[in-house]
């Protein structure tokens, strides 16, 4: 014999997604926003300053490495968590979340037209937004020149793609929708915190991921799958990463 399990109640839920949120995106925009005070309070301009993303932690190239697969598992737990939370409550991830691989056309599909839509005007905002003195300089790679640094950023992407879209978008709008928060309320909260964990870029990248949490979170409530979102963050994230590394530097100064 088994029994039902209740659903948790608003008070539940909204304590979960606090705690959720706190052990993942939502710690770093708290991080992401004491980083922006310092900058700003550095006595320089914000444009003069760096946001470096992968860096490398360790001068031995071996180690440099456990430490980089390391963080990469380690910032996935929190994925693994909220997908736990929401089976456990019997909501299905592969209907609800669209997490599977059924309709790999689709996905890829969908995911290359977003990434081509908003790549494409986003490094129009990057550029804008420097020449204002609203960002700093975005440096997506300063892993040193080992033969593993390729394949780490390509990893780094993903598991990038994989945590923001399943917690921001996934769970977040999922878990929302069952407390019957209203749809607008839902799109801006989900956008506000993509923006917000990216402050530490500056203003122009806090804009620029909340028009994209706004397209995102739309198009999760249309179609109810994050696959093509995963797919789409994967291929700005790879392209960047891997771009800035391979790419002459001399090409890369005006961003």
């Amino acid at each position: 014999m088994t029994l039902d399990r209740a659903r948790p109640d608003r008070r539940v839920l909204t304590v979960e997604i606090v705690i959720v949120l706190l052990l993942s995106l939502g710690q770093s925009a708290v991080y992401a926003v004491v980083s922006l005070i310092a900058k700003l309070t550095a006595g320089k301009p914000l444009s003069s300053q760096a946001a470096v993303l992968n860096a490398s932690v360790s001068p031995r190239p071996y180690l440099d490495l456990t430490y980089q697969l390391l963080g990469i598992f380690f910032d996935l737990v929190p994925v693994a968590l909220a997908l736990y939370l929401l089976v456990r409550d019997r909501v299905s991830v592969r209907r609800e979340l669209g997490i599977s691989l059924s309709r790999p056309g689709f996905d890829l599909g969908w995911g290359a037209l977003l990434a081509a839509c908003i790549g494409i005007p986003g490094l129009g905002l990057v550029y804008v937004a420097k020449l204002l003195g609203l960002n700093a300089q975005i440096v997506p790679s300063a892993l040193a020149p080992h033969w593993w640094a390729i394949p780490v950023l390509i990893l780094s992407a993903i598991e990038n793609a994989v945590l923001e879209e399943v917690i921001v978008v996934g769970y977040l709008i999922t878990r929302l929708r069952s407390m019957a928060v209203p749809l607008g309320w839902i799109v801006v909260a989900s956008a506000v915190l993509r923006g917000s964990y990216h402050l530490y870029q500056g203003f122009g990248a806090f804009a620029g991921n909340a028009v994209m949490g706004v397209v995102f979170a739309l198009f999760f409530l249309r179609f109810k799958r994050v696959m093509p979102l995963i797919v789409a963050h994967s291929l700005l994230d790879i392209t960047a990463f891997v771009g800035y590394t391979v790419l002459p530097h001399s090409w890369l100064t005006w961003v």
